[in-house]
């Protein structure tokens, strides 16, 4: 069951976001050394969790006016259990219900579990000229962090 993750459970969700971006490995894509994004949260309210503990997570937040999902992470031994579909089910419930237009996210364009998992789940690519300031920001401050490591792209739903 999906539900908002209580704030002792933000520190566990480390292990499950650092497995899950290992996966990665087995594409050729190896990210740059620092923090986890989810240990840079420090509000519970912004993270949907499932599992006891969580195995996955969605963590959003909020640019140009649309619900952003700016992380979701399951962890391996958890996957292909619709965990991370229950997931983004409840990001898109929880945006209708408080009134964003649209759901974005930013993913890498060739990963089968990135950007065709997500077209699978109703989202589509939102070309570059439809982006809003805060979005380009976000996109820009990406390829500071160098986690551009392969073609990426911006959705929406």
């Amino acid at each position: 069951m999906v539900r908002w993750a209580e704030a002792d459970e933000l520190s566990g969700l480390v292990s499950v976001e650092l497995a899950a971006d290992r996966l990665f490995e087995q594409v050729g894509i190896v990210f740059p050394p620092g923090t986890t994004m989810i240990e840079e949260v420090d509000d519970p309210g912004a993270v949907l969790v499932e599992g006891e503990p969580p195995a996955g997570f969605a963590l959003v937040g909020w640019v140009d006016g649309n619900l952003h999902l700016d992380q979701l992470a399951v962890h391996p031994e958890s996957m292909r259990q619709g965990i991370g579909g229950r997931l983004v089910t409840a990001v898109i419930e929880h945006a209708r219900a408080a009134g964003a237009p649209a759901v974005t996210l930013t993913t890498y364009r060739d990963v089968p579990w990135n950007a065709p998992w997500y077209a699978r789940h109703g989202f589509s690519v939102l070309p570059e000229a439809e982006w809003g300031p805060e979005l380009r920001g976000l996109v820009e401050h990406e390829r500071e962090l160098g986690i551009e490591v392969a073609p990426r792209v911006v959705m929406h739903r």
